[in-house]
């Protein structure tokens, strides 16, 4: 089978490698991919939200499957195109996808068909979210009712913290015109559980929990996430059947009853609160960087995975046993300004897979060319060893502009 997949990051990467495992994969591209991409797949420069010409190449190459990465596209409605055409995709269509493009969308679902979550209120005028929040209780949570790459939520916990937050989303459309999702702060731990979803059927990918702040102890800003690991031992059995039954599922039938029913990857961000579990957000597709540890333990053949959640069939998975472990090296500076073209070097010396997110070829050496730069995923028989592993790999990377974090699966160890 020829395989396309849509993207350029390590979610991506870790995407094509698990396709790149399946012996029906007989040619696989990427696009736009990246540096890392290219030694599995063949890159091609076309943007992940340039529909029409994704569909053109499609058509061309004879692409028998497609597989959707990054949410962006799926925002466009490549998924509606490609269907439309004929051909297989792995992805939720537009309005499917909404559930993560809007955050009200989400909260306006859940609280219909009774899946717990927070308390919240939506406001498009800047005045009404501000005194919505003065009543309210410190801290709380905003968000951008719409796509911002993994940082548009805001834990403000003073008022002049809300006020500028609400400033920038409502009056300077920092992330573009939109409104905001005001919630109740949840106390608790976080975790991330993925779904295969075809309609009415689901199937659950083993938990993970991503680490959102820039630093060490879950401090400095937001970013897209700078590690994850899966087995979490603070979520038992019965935590995560509660978690399938009353919010995976419910959701997947949800979207049905809405006339919208979801393919594709169905992403439920959770937490455990004293008062059980509960929806921070979804989002419509593969996490990341959760992706990166959860599809390394893939036992099942992806494209048989995909392809049944492409043919609206049952989707089945098994999964290997012990514990992956990744961490995120990123360019000084980010979230913020960060400067690019830094070399990498060492990278042959690593024994732990590693997934590009934004790198790049320069006079045939490998350079910086993002935000975060790439993610060194272990595996192991248990988490401490795991993290050991990709601790130990880590520091055989050179480069004169990454930092990481050194607490990537400590929460696992209290």
């Amino acid at each position: 089978m020829k395989v396309l997949v849509v993207g350029s990051g390590g979610r991506c990467h870790a995407i094509v490698e698990a396709i790149a495992r399946s012996p029906k994969a007989s040619k696989i591209y990427a696009a736009p991919g990246n540096a890392g991409i290219a030694a599995l797949a063949e890159c091609v420069a076309i943007k992940d939200t340039d529909v029409d010409k994704l569909l053109a190449f499609a058509q061309e190459k004879g692409v028998d499957l497609t597989v959707v990465g990054p949410e962006a596209a799926l925002a466009v409605g490549i998924v509606d195109r490609f269907r439309a055409a004929g051909l297989k995709i792995f992805g939720p269509t537009k309005a499917a996808a909404e559930i993560e493009a809007s955050k009200d969308f989400a909260k306006r679902l859940m609280v219909k068909y009774d899946v717990p979550t927070a308390a919240y209120a939506t406001f498009s005028d800047f005045e009404e979210a501000m005194a919505y929040v003065r009543k309210g209780t410190l801290p709380t949570v905003l968000k951008y009712d719409g796509l911002a790459a993994g940082k548009g939520v805001v834990i403000a916990t003073t008022m002049e913290e809300a006020e500028a937050t609400l400033r920038d989303m409502l009056l300077d459309t920092k992330f573009g015109e939109g409104r905001v999702v005001i919630e109740e702060f949840l106390t608790g731990e976080e975790f991330s559980l993925m779904c295969f979803v075809a309609g009415r059927k689901i199937c659950a990918m083993p938990v993970a929990q991503d680490h959102k702040r820039a630093y060490d102890n879950d401090e400095g800003p937001n970013t897209g996430g700078m590690g994850a690991y899966t087995e979490l031992p603070f979520i038992t059995a019965e935590d995560h059947e509660y978690a399938m039954t009353n919010i995976m599922q419910r959701v997947a039938d949800a979207m049905v009853e809405e006339g919208t029913p979801f393919t594709g990857v169905l992403y439920g961000g959770l937490m455990k609160t004293p008062n059980g579990i509960k929806v921070i957000e979804f989002n419509a597709r593969f996490g990341d960087p959760e992706t990166e540890v959860v599809l390394p333990r893939l036992k099942s053949d992806a494209i048989d995975v995909f392809m049944a959640v492409a043919s609206d069939e049952q989707p089945t998975a098994e999964w290997s046993e012990g514990a992956t472990l990744g961490i995120v090296l990123a360019s000084k500076g980010y979230p913020g300004d960060y400067a690019k073209g830094f070399a990498i070097r060492g990278t042959e010396n690593v024994e732990s897979k590693i997934y590009h997110m934004g790198t790049a070829m320069k006079d045939g050496e490998l350079v910086t060319a993002g935000g975060r730069v790439m993610i060194v995923v272990a595996e192991a028989p248990t988490l401490r060893e795991a993290q050991q592993k990709a601790e130990a790999d880590v520091a055989r990377i050179e480069c004169d502009n990454l930092f990481h974090r050194t607490d990537i699966g400590a929460k696992a160890f209290r």
